[in-house]
């Protein structure tokens, strides 16, 4: 047997063998010598003219053998037959015709067979080459030849609103470019953000693909003529993000334009600008979310001003030169600007100091934190005298405890809940209610923020589960959140804008007890803010853009990263609110420039003013940075924006 299966498989070999050492026939060699020219264009122009020599040869060996039969060379009848009239209209449908003799005709037929086969060989190849090529630049393969462009790695929801802020951005440039690189196909990428970005202007983009995490991919982005870097990431991935910035730097050096990345280990983003030297800035999403959250929850507007500072729609942060004002004093300084509110300090190293004293003195070589709707209007017009006329009320912040009600749970809330718990005062409380369906117990489990009480109940989504929990108490905040962690984010938002309805529903519903309160919705994608504002939320906090936001303000300004920080944190200078009883005489009329002198004597640095009466929402008839000359009466009600 195992010399039968033995000598069979021999059998088989010899057989393969012999098939593999066959000489390949005349005409496959013919095919194979025509397949390999098809890929090589030298190949093939030798190939065709190789072909036109041994046709040229071999149809003079047949006109001489035409030639040669006399009966062929015989001139036509001067009565043609019926078959000469047939053959007359037969070549002129070939664009022949004229030849006198039968030998002719043979010939002629033969060369429009030849130029047919020959013209139809070389088109097919032109054609083919043409497919390749468009088929290669839809790929979106080949270099960018820009320099001064704003290059974006990655591709993520936020990219839209990216682009939108900065056409705002770069609106005064003369040819703005953007280009973005992403492993992601090209028409579906320029699809894309033809269909979402709504304000492109002159903004031109550019769209290529690429490995990220490739050098060699990433050379083709331009890195080293950038002005600027985003790095995106769309999962989470941190390590795919610190590959692409090593690619980055692999083939700009170290002196790379400024990264912007996203990056959500707070450990490894201080690490990395450390060890670049603060060439890297990182942004954690979640946590700018978290942050804005926290702001809106704390006083009605706060939120509207924060979203204001971090777009270009309106006016952004600039450091500008002290100039005139080195020697002169803060108070000063904020008066020294007609068109521009000054927030703080920057020292000669770089450290930004938000509402100093207003005796502190600006030194030789300082600048100043700048609010200013563009650096072209950043202007020095002369210290104003505008000292306090009227006495205004002393006040402190409200000792008054809180008491929020949390409804959705995710990872994010306790980002949120550790934003906020540092502006609560003592006293306060935060009751979380989530389904058991969407949140995994272990989310709930040690809730500690500071010092504030935390409760939390589990519900199984019943309408009269979530009544019973809003009739505990008088809850002062109710803060919707999205079940992110566990569903899409339409589906999270879908939850959230129906917990919003019901909610509204409870508070004109005399059947129950729950008290009315005000409301804070998070949403998830900004495509679904129109359905959410018929919901009648008072504050909208939209996720899918807050990121975006900073990521555009820092990729046209680095240096301003720490003054957000600041801004929106628990420690150090804040946003508040105050009430304008503490600043005007309600009814009675007042500049600006007073309302910043009154401010700066109680050591606070006034930006804007809200106007309770306009509009229905907390975000509503918000206004930074009027003039100073601008006057307006202020109304019970309305609140003063400072940085205190």
């Amino acid at each position: 047997m195992s010399a039968e299966r033995s000598y069979g498989r021999g059998t088989l070999g010899s057989e393969a063998e012999s098939k593999v050492n066959a000489k390949p026939k005349f005409w496959a060699r013919v095919r194979y010598v025509f397949d390999n020219a098809l890929g090589s264009k030298k190949r093939f122009v030798g190939l065709i003219f190789l072909s036109m020599l041994v046709l040229a040869v071999v149809m003079t060996g047949i006109q001489a053998l035409l030639a040669a039969i006399s009966w062929l060379n015989n001139p036509a009848p001067e009565h043609p037959t019926y078959f000469d009239q047939f053959w007359a209209a037969f070549t002129k449908i070939l664009s022949l015709g004229g030849e006198s003799t039968w030998s002719e005709r043979i010939i002629a037929v033969l060369y429009w067979v030849i130029a047919i086969a020959v013209t139809g060989t070389v088109i097919g190849f032109i054609t083919s080459l043409i497919q390749r090529t468009m088929a290669k630049l839809s790929k979106g393969t080949s270099p960018i030849m820009e320099s001064g462009h704003t290059l974006i790695l990655g591709w993520s929801p936020r990219v839209f609103p990216i682009l939108d802020e900065l056409a705002l951005a770069q609106a005064s440039e003369r040819r703005p470019v953007v280009v973005v690189f992403a492993d992601v196909e090209r028409n579906l990428m320029e699809d894309e953000i033809a269909s979402r970005t709504t304000r492109k202007g002159k903004l031109r983009i550019v769209t290529r693909r690429g490995n990220l995490t490739n050098p060699a991919d990433v050379t083709r982005a331009n890195v080293a003529g950038a002005r600027s870097i985003v790095v995106l990431d769309a999962d989470n991935n941190d390590a795919r993000v610190l590959t692409t910035v090593l690619s980055i730097r692999a083939n700009a050096g170290e002196a790379h334009p400024p990264v912007i990345i996203e990056l959500e280990d707070k450990q490894v983003a201080a690490t990395l600008a450390a060890a670049t030297d603060g060439r890297v800035t990182a942004v954690r999403s979640q946590d700018i979310i978290a942050r804005v959250t926290a702001q809106a929850s704390r006083e009605p507007g706060l939120a509207a001003v924060v979203l204001d500072l971090l777009d270009f729609d309106g006016d952004e942060l600039y450091f500008a030169a002290a100039g005139e004002l080195e020697g002169k004093t803060y108070a000063q300084a904020q008066l020294g600007f007609e068109h521009s509110s000054v927030l703080g300090v920057v020292d000669v190293r770089g450290d930004a100091e938000l509402n100093p004293q207003a005796s502190r003195v600006i030194a030789a070589g300082e600048q100043l934190v700048v609010l200013a709707e563009d650096d072209s209007a950043i202007s020095f017009t002369g210290v104003k005298a505008a000292t306090p006329s009227t006495p205004v009320k002393s006040f402190a912040d409200s000792t008054k405890a809180k008491h929020l009600l949390v409804v959705g749970w995710s990872a994010m809330g306790r980002a949120v809940m550790n934003n906020l718990a540092g502006f609560l005062p003592k006293g306060s409380s935060i009751h979380i209610v989530a389904r058991t369906k969407f949140v995994d117990p272990a989310e709930l489990a040690d809730l500690s923020f500071g010092e504030v009480k935390v409760t939390y109940a589990t519900i199984s989504g019943d309408v009269d589960e979530v009544i019973r929990e809003a009739e505990r108490i008088a809850y002062d905040e109710i803060i919707l959140l999205g079940y992110r962690s566990s569903m899409s984010r339409s589906e999270a938002d879908a939850h959230t804008l129906l917990t919003l309805m019901q909610m509204n529903h409870m508070f004109t519903d005399d059947s129950n007890k729950v008290q009315a309160a005000r409301i804070v919705a998070e949403i998830l994608d900004s495509t679904l803010l129109p359905l959410a504002r018929v919901a009648a939320a008072d504050d909208l906090v939209v996720s899918d853009v807050l990121g975006a936001l900073l990521i555009s303000q820092l990729s046209e300004n680095p240096a301003v990263a720490p003054v957000f920080a600041d801004l929106m944190d628990a420690d150090g200078a804040a946003i508040r609110m105050r009430s304008v009883e503490h600043f005007a005489t309600p009814g009675t009329e007042v500049s600006f420039a007073s309302l910043v002198a009154r401010g700066s004597a109680r050591g606070e640095s006034v930006v804007g003013y809200r106007v309770a009466a306009e509009g229905k929402t907390a975000s509503s008839g918000v206004y930074l940075n009027p003039a100073k000359s601008h006057s307006f009466v202020p109304a019970a009600g309305d609140s003063i924006v400072v940085i205190a």
